[in-house]
């Protein structure tokens, strides 16, 4: 299976980028995994929050195909313990899923296009985040679920 984190916009954090790099890396020994960052949507100052929403939309949709799996990062999805995400993880590898999309959308959220084409939405807290931030939790956590899944000294209940 290949595992795949779409972004809206770059980071421009370079604590982040070396976090997200580091555990890219760890992840890269158990599964597939990739991070692809959209441009950000230009002259945003002329757009509404929905036209935003829409051009944002657009392209995350164009990146999906229509086999793949679709989980938004979202503050109103399925709150789960790191176990309990290390078993949808393993749930998914074991369905034949061949390609696992997880997207981090732009500040104001997804577009209605995008909710309709999700598979489900995930919350990673009740706690809001920066997106930047976000992709290191991500990518931690998404790590955290493969040396649960080995049962690798990582993870502490």
């Amino acid at each position: 299976m290949n595992i795949e984190l779409v972004v809206v916009g770059k980071t421009d954090m370079k604590e982040v980028e070396a976090l997200v790099s580091m555990y890219t890396k760890r992840l890269n020994h158990y599964v597939r995994f990739a991070i692809t960052t959209l441009a950000d949507v230009r002259n945003t100052k002329k757009l509404s929050e929905s036209e935003q929403k829409r051009l944002e939309g657009e392209a995350i949709l164009r990146l999906v195909g229509d086999s793949d799996h679709l989980v938004l990062l979202d503050e109103h999805g399925l709150e789960l313990r790191s176990l309990e995400f290390a078993d949808l993880i393993q749930k998914r590898m074991s369905s034949g899923v061949k390609r696992l999309v997880f997207v981090i959308g732009g500040p104001y959220g997804f577009s209605d296009a995008v909710y309709q084409r999700a598979n489900s939405k995930l919350s990673l807290s009740k706690m809001t985040f920066s997106h930047q931030i976000v992709r290191a939790i991500f990518t931690e956590q998404l790590y955290r679920a493969f040396t649960i899944l080995k049962n690798e000294p990582y993870h502490h209940e």
